[in-house]
């Protein structure tokens, strides 16, 4: 029996009801098309509209139909597994994750008529386990912003309040599973595109270790990013990981893993019985928006109250230092290669042209052998952090949401304890980056609460090294100790 709207149906029960013969793909396929047509545009003269998505492709229902068949036929693999692990589920990705044949303009107006030549590996995964794509979802160019808007799509707003932005760079993701449009999306993340979107939309983000999940080749190889799932569950997120995981030929940075992640979470808040958690409100000097504090404190509460032993900590880093050593990162590998890319286009977004010259000039104060030193001094610190704990938790982001079609060119203002603090850098307005300078941590944002201006609080689960089971473990304890809604209200 299907209880609820199909459009808010969640992936797990989505197979298993297929399974049941209870529903066909083709049904629920149609359901969220349908859904896409009707409620991402809704507002005529877009002022309005959620515009998470920017192509829909409804040839994928004739995959539906085959997947019809199958169900019909009868499927022995284990619920989750094999060639039909996302058997019939529509999929929404990001529109970086190429198809085949279709167009790939990573939101740049000059790119528009560019299309791939092959499938990205996460979608070659997904349509191998039987996944349908059936959306691609909107990204600032180049995927260089926290905010989602472009010339060539225009702005992508917050289903749950559509003055402001669902994040980015997945904010076509994270928007469109709140809205309803998908119960699974590919997202990726280099400084929190994963994690920041998946705070502000209420929805399940997961920063994979690096070398996880596959990416193309040559910028794979940048330590700092990853590619990996968003849902509306924790178990959700660990069905899609599941097949997204693993190595691949294409990406020599590729590595194994401990073998899959569960999907059924039974009992799951006993896991905190003597576990222990440290607790980083600020981790430094962030200034983080009341309201997002009182969030994660009283989450912390709830896991105390639950058998955890959790312990509040201070870590030993300055969000100035992050952004100075990070974006010159940035400036010795990504900067260089979108130059060379936009080289000779004109019309780019203010923020891609900012990023570009913001990263060459930190790189031109910090050679790569001196940003390395840097981020040793940040992983050595989280390193202590996390010796007698299982997990760290800490915020996703510290202002409590941003102005859709804004861009924080000359930074961003955060509420300090003498009144409003001005902020040199948009990103000194997110904790997430540090997690990707230690990038073999796996960290999960999941959502906690809701803030006074309507949009979701998100916290990050951070564990040791490739220790992936006991993120998702205590994922979804606070999923059992503290349920979310699956879909925005307004959905």
């Amino acid at each position: 029996m299907i209880d609820g709207p199909l459009h808010a149906l969640g992936a797990i029960e989505a197979l298993r009801v297929f399974r049941a013969r209870e529903l066909s793909p083709v049904e629920l396929f149609d359901a969220l098309t349908e859904r896409i047509a009707h409620v991402d545009r809704a507002d005529p003269d877009g002022s309005g509209s959620i515009s998470a998505v920017v192509q829909t492709l409804p040839g994928a229902r004739e995959s539906a139909r085959d997947a019809e068949r199958r169900y019909l036929d009868g499927i022995d693999e284990p619920l989750g597994t094999g060639s039909t692990a996302l058997l019939g589920l529509p999929v929404a990705t990001k529109e970086k994750h190429g198809l085949a044949g279709e167009p790939l303009s990573q939101g740049l107006s000059a790119l528009r008529d560019e299309v791939a030549g092959s499938d990205h590996p996460v979608v070659a995964r997904i349509r191998d386990a039987g996944g349908l794509v059936h959306a691609r979802t909107a990204t600032p160019e180049f995927s260089c912003a926290t905010v989602t808007h472009s010339p060539l799509w225009g702005v992508t707003r917050n289903p749950w309040n559509r003055e402001l932005s669902p994040g980015g760079s997945s904010g076509g993701a994270g928007a469109a599973l709140a809205a309803g449009f998908a119960p699974l999306a590919t997202a990726s993340d280099i400084a929190g595109s994963t994690r920041i979107p998946a705070a502000f939309t209420g929805v399940v983000g997961y920063k994979a270790p690096y070398g996880r999940v596959p990416g193309l080749p040559p910028l794979s190889a940048d330590w700092y990013r990853g590619d990996g799932p968003m849902a509306r569950s924790v178990a959700d997120t660990a069905l899609l990981y599941n097949v997204l995981a693993g190595i691949h030929p294409a990406d020599h940075g590729t590595v194994p893993g401990a073998g899959p992640l569960p999907i059924e979470y039974p009992d799951a808040a006993d896991w905190l019985t003597g576990r222990r958690i440290a607790l980083s409100v600020r981790l430094g000097d962030y200034l983080v928006h009341p309201g997002t504090q009182e969030a994660i404190r009283r989450t912390a509460a709830l896991l105390a109250g639950a058998g955890a032993e959790v312990v509040e900590i201070e870590l030993p880093w300055t969000s100035a230092e992050i952004r100075d050593v990070t974006m010159a990162h940035f400036g010795h590998i990504l900067g260089p290669a979108m130059a060379q890319l936009t080289a000779g286009m004109t019309g780019l977004a203010h923020y891609t042209e900012r990023f570009i010259a913001d990263a060459a000039a930190a790189a031109g104060c910090m050679s790569l052998v001196d940003t390395l030193a840097g981020e040793s001094r940040l992983q050595a610190a989280l390193a202590q952090a996390l010796r007698d704990v299982d997990v760290l938790i800490a915020p996703v982001n510290a202002v409590d949401g941003l102005v859709a079609d804004a861009s924080y060119l000359d930074g961003i203002t955060v509420p300090g304890a003498d009144g409003d603090v001005h902020l040199a850098h948009y990103w000194q307005g997110h904790l997430t980056v540090p997690f990707n300078v230690s990038n073999r941590c796996p960290v999960l944002s999941v959502p906690i609460g809701v803030g006074g201006n309507g949009l979701p609080i998100g916290m990050q689960i951070v564990g040791h090294p490739y220790a992936e089971r006991t993120v998702f473990r205590a994922g979804a304890a606070i999923e059992a100790l503290q349920p979310w809604p699956l879909l925005a209200p307004a959905g």
